[in-house]
């Protein structure tokens, strides 16, 4: 089954499942079937667009056989419109993760060669020059950035034996630390208010915790049992819950990271078999909604697959276009031909206020 086909089989079923803890109400439920299949163009890219004036734009590293490892640069106000696509390093052969930071101007790729080393190159943003490329001893995965740009924290891979992820000087790509806590290190993510967040394949119990590490004491502690190996997750924004995908759940369990509370929204009605780890969960911004296993945005396919990547209207949730394929995505914004805003490989939540739950 690939990755679309399982969007629109999991989309057949729109009964919700809800559950309440505090004031927020959780909706377990997949995006709707797309409506469209009309394609944003490739071919019109503007000769000689090199420099990005004002704008929100879409860095979009390539995973098609033809084009991996490259990043192609839509404009997300124009229709997706083509801008330019970077060559960047050879020998891309597994895209594993993308940040970026608005202060630096730096934009930073995981990914592993065709003779499965793992590497990180950094991308100057202003003239698309790749500043360094890396290898990542032992390995890298989905990686996450310092809000002050200064730092990446790198899983070691989720097949792997590491029980450990690096902390990289982002100027250099030097090593500065180890972080202890389990191994098959996977995801790794910074949300709005922090902490540092990392959640593991391993199967020997300790991949059903979702683990925090303090970014400045680097003091490890956890949330969990979840009931299974815990996939895809995101934070709110101020960082007062998390919900995920967990191995073996049609739906989704959602954390409350204070107490260490966990409650699961579940489907009542969804495709028959076991689910396996669904793939995609995000906050819509405004923090109302949960959209998982496929939400409105950027629904990529199989993973180093040719196919196109799908692009849906955030208020409608219709099918609007597609865009080159790629499952490592991130929006940069421009002001006056600075970088402004950076956006985020998963889709974390976006309000930031001083209420608590």
């Amino acid at each position: 089954m690939t990755a679309k086909q399982h969007r629109i089989r999991f989309a057949c079923t729109v009964a919700l499942a809800t559950v309440t803890i505090g004031s927020a109400v959780w909706s377990a439920a997949a995006a709707p079937p797309a409506t469209s299949t009309s394609s944003t163009s490739t071919e019109s890219q503007a000769p000689g667009a090199r420099e990005l004036r004002n704008g929100r734009f879409l860095y979009a590293v390539n995973q098609a056989a033809a084009t991996r490892g490259s990043i192609s640069v839509y404009d997300i106000d124009a229709e997706h419109r083509l801008v330019k696509t970077t060559e960047t390093v050879p020998d891309v052969d597994d895209v594993k993760g993308v940040v970026a930071s608005a202060g630096t101007g730096r934009l930073y790729v995981a990914y592993r060669t065709r003779s499965g080393v793992g590497m990180i190159y950094c991308l100057n943003v202003y003239d698309d020059a790749v500043l360094w490329n890396r290898a990542i001893d032992p390995d890298i995965d989905r990686l996450a950035i310092h809000p002050d740009g200064q730092l990446l924290f790198v899983p070691s891979w989720e097949g792997g034996s590491a029980d450990f992820i690096n902390v990289l000087d982002a100027g250099t790509g030097d090593v500065v630390r180890k972080v202890y806590f389990s191994d098959r290190s996977h995801d790794a993510q910074f949300p709005v208010s922090g902490p540092l967040f990392q959640e593991t394949k391993a199967k020997d119990g300790s991949g059903e915790y979702l683990y925090l590490i303090d970014p400045q004491s680097y003091a490890v502690s956890r949330i969990g049992p979840y009931v299974g190996v815990l996939g895809p997750y995101a934070v709110d924004g101020m960082s007062h819950y998390v919900v995920n995908n967990v191995t073996g759940l049609w739906g989704m369990q959602v954390a409350q990271l204070k107490t260490g509370r966990i409650v699961t929204a579940g489907l009542t009605e969804h495709p028959p078999g076991d689910p396996g780890l669904l793939h995609g969960i995000g906050w819509t911004p405004d923090e109302r909604e949960v959209w998982q296993s496929s939400s409105a945005g950027y629904v990529a396919p199989n993973k180093s697959s040719d196919d196109p990547t799908e692009i849906f209207d955030a208020h409608t949730h219709k099918s609007v276009g597609l865009i080159g394929s790629s499952e490592d995505m991130i929006e940069i914004d421009f002001a006056d031909g600075k970088v402004s805003r950076v956006g985020d490989q998963y889709g974390v939540g976006r309000v930031v206020h001083t209420s608590t739950n």
